[in-house]
């Protein structure tokens, strides 16, 4: 077939092409010819008729020549060619030089736009709250960071991390939203690097969080961090207060070396099996752990207030309208649910529960107790308890351990997982003959594996997600995670009975695709540890606080029957309710109603209600109590001072019994 020649337009557009190709000095010779071809025939038509035209011919041409010259600044000076000739080399001097001085100005205003843009200068900030690391936890961090600075004027979270600045900042606000008076800054750069951690003003700064990357090597990078912030440190030691978290328990003593004595390093797998193992035997408790960790509920705060100095801790406890007491801050250590008869020393510091750090008010409740309203005590049944584990996990050893703990005598963990039966009967060989451990092996996304099992049997369900395999989508694990809570929806609807039923999930996005009943226990990891950290570095207490909480024994939340606390079926005020608790040697900080319990977006939880607040109360009502275990004595600062305890006779008679307004029993021992 006879090729089509290409027609003479293509040809010129060839052509036009290749000359251009040639470099610069192609470039500024079309324009040359360009510039000339537009401006010579507007000049002579121009200087033909004007009324005033030479009459010579060449006058005109040199009038054209003139013409010419002022309007591509050439000069236009006439005469002989000399002086033509140095005209038009004065002319192109003076161009080359406005062209270099706007071409030199033009690339120093764009450079320091490109600088701008990747974020490489330095923060001259203040009091600000620095945030190193990108990972799924640092949307969580900075909303937090951002309601937490909603009532503070001038406050700032600057965000350093290996990535884009402006690929940081579109994500950060797409996700988080408007920051409202807080000022979010990104700065680009590897937070290892002491010379560009230096652009944050660690040393001037509030606080420093050190987030996890989400790769393996994530808790080396952190010790990394961390040595570099010791690095950028100024000759007298000073810097801010800093707030890390690992993975490994392995890099644990390597990150608090590095940290140093003011910074706290938070063990993310511990703490996130711990509260699932404590969700497992008391269903909805995750509402609680996330209505205090969010800034936007309740939270810890210390208050002082100097007219409870003197007063005994039970006293406290109806001494505030709108908080909750829940302990003493001595010596600069918490001390939760203190025994009710210990007095309030000068120096001390009451941890209360509060919409903000200075909305705790005074108030006498005590006016609001009823007494005749206030009921007996019951005695708790202590029968074994049986928990099924769906998937495998790094976490899954912890809880089960976690769980084991404080599970009753003769308690079963049935593990269903595809993993070697091995490697779970050695992560439940803890040693403690008081619980076992049955393993299953099977897919637990397959019906036929659950089918098998006696779902009614069990008093909750762990479902977990599966670690990624090499190559394997990160979003994976809650894939297979949502496939498992659908297979096992589909059991519960066989059976008629709704389970109780804890899931981890590492995306907060996929918890409105979970198919669980309102209200149940969903534990996202990643947006946990966030949470915490954030609390965590505005107060530097709560890390005592929440490590006492989260602990396998001890002191904790609780969710206990409101039976218990009141006759059911009549009306009584929150503060009868606090004051039953306070003779059972526990804090009341809220409750759940049981009517409410399936509906968005408090599924029946009240965290610090109004002492005031009256209702009617039932037998499914719950009770949110900060407690001991019922058989471990509570443990008090080093530096308690004797003094500061009341210790009468009736008191030390009553001791060895459990008087209830002295605790859980004997006089706690010193750390």
């Amino acid at each position: 077939m006879e090729q089509r020649r290409p027609g003479v337009g293509a040809r010129a557009r060839y052509w036009f092409d290749t000359t251009l190709a040639r470099g610069t000095s192609a470039l500024v010779g079309w324009l040359v010819v360009v510039c000339l071809a537009l401006v010579v025939p507007a000049s002579a038509v121009l200087v033909w008729t004007a009324p005033h035209a030479p009459a010579t011919f060449s006058g005109k041409l040199a009038r054209v020549w003139r013409l010419t010259g002022e309007t591509l600044r050439l000069g236009g000076t006439t005469g002989t060619p000399l002086r033509v000739l140095l005209s038009v080399l004065l002319a192109l001097v003076a161009l080359v030089y406005v062209s270099t001085l706007v071409g030199l100005i033009t690339t120093g205003l764009t450079e320091r736009l490109i600088a701008l843009r990747r974020g490489r200068s330095t923060l001259l900030e203040h009091g600000h709250v620095v945030v190193l690391g990108w990972s799924e936890q640092v949307f969580t961090v900075v909303s937090e960071l951002v309601a937490a600075g909603a009532n503070q004027r001038g406050s700032a979270v600057a965000v350093l991390a290996d990535r884009d600045k402006t690929a940081m900042e579109e994500a950060l606000y797409s996700k988080v939203g408007p920051t409202g008076r807080t000022r979010l800054i990104c700065r680009s750069g590897p937070s290892t690097d002491p010379a560009v951690l230096a652009l944050t003003s660690p040393a001037t700064a509030h606080s420093v969080l050190v987030l996890p990357p989400d790769d393996a090597r994530g808790d080396a990078d952190v010790v990394k961090t961390l040595l570099a912030l010791r690095a950028t440190q100024s000759g007298d030691g000073a810097t801010a207060p800093v707030v890390a978290a690992v993975r490994d328990s392995g890099y644990l003593l390597a990150a608090r070396l590095a940290a140093g004595e003011h910074g706290i390093v938070v063990e993310s797998d511990t703490v996130t099996a711990r509260l699932i193992a404590q969700a497992a035997r008391r269903p909805g408790l995750s509402l609680v752990h996330r209505e205090l960790l969010d800034f936007a509920g309740d939270e810890f705060y210390p208050a002082s207030h100097p007219s409870l100095v003197g007063r005994d801790f039970g006293d406290v406890l109806l001494s505030y309208g709108n908080a909750s007491a829940v302990g003493l801050i001595r010596d600069g250590v918490p001390w939760l649910n203190p025994p009710a008869r210990t007095v309030v020393g000068p120096d001390d510091r009451i941890i209360v529960i509060a919409a903000d750090d200075d909305t705790a008010e005074l108030a006498d409740c005590t006016g609001l107790v009823e007494e005749r309203l206030m009921a007996g005590p019951r005695p708790r049944g202590t029968r074994p308890e049986r928990v099924l584990v769906l998937g495998w996990n790094r976490r899954a050893p912890l809880i089960l351990r976690e769980w084991g703990r404080n599970a009753p005598p003769g308690s079963v963990a049935d593990v269903v997982a595809d993993e070697d039966e091995t490697t779970v009967r050695t992560a439940c060989d803890t040693g403690d003959a008081g619980w076992t451990c049955v393993h299953r092996r099977g897919d637990t996304t397959r019906p036929e594996t659950l089918s098998g099992l006696d779902i009614a049997s069990y008093d909750s369900v762990v479902v977990l997600g599966q670690e990624p395999r090499p190559g394997e989508s990160p979003e994976e694990p809650d894939n297979r995670t949502l496939v498992t809570l659908l297979v096992l929806r589909h059991l519960e609807q066989r059976i008629g009975r709704e389970l109780p039923v804890v899931t981890e999930l590492t995306d907060d996005g996929n918890r409105p695709l979970a198919p669980l009943g309102p209200g149940a226990d969903v534990i996202i990891s990643g947006k946990l540890i966030g949470l915490l950290m954030a609390q965590i570095s505005q107060n530097r207490h709560l890390a005592a606080v929440f490590d006492e909480l989260f602990s396998a024994g001890g002191t904790q939340i609780h969710l206990r029957s409101a039976a218990d606390y009141v006759l059911p079926g009549q009306e009584a005020s929150f503060a009868t309710v606090v004051a039953a608790a306070r003779d059972r040697g526990e804090c009341a900080i809220g409750y759940r109603g049981h009517a409410d319990a399936g509906r968005a977006p408090g599924y029946g939880l009240r965290v610090n209600p109004p002492k005031a607040d009256r209702r009617r109360w039932t037998t499914g009502d719950e009770v949110v109590v900060i407690a001991g275990d019922g058989h471990a004595s509570r443990s008090v600062p080093r530096s308690r001072d004797p003094r500061h305890e009341r210790h009468d006779g009736a008191d030390r008679g009553d001791r060895l019994g459990g008087d209830a307004r002295t605790g859980d029993g004997a006089d706690p021992p010193t750390r």
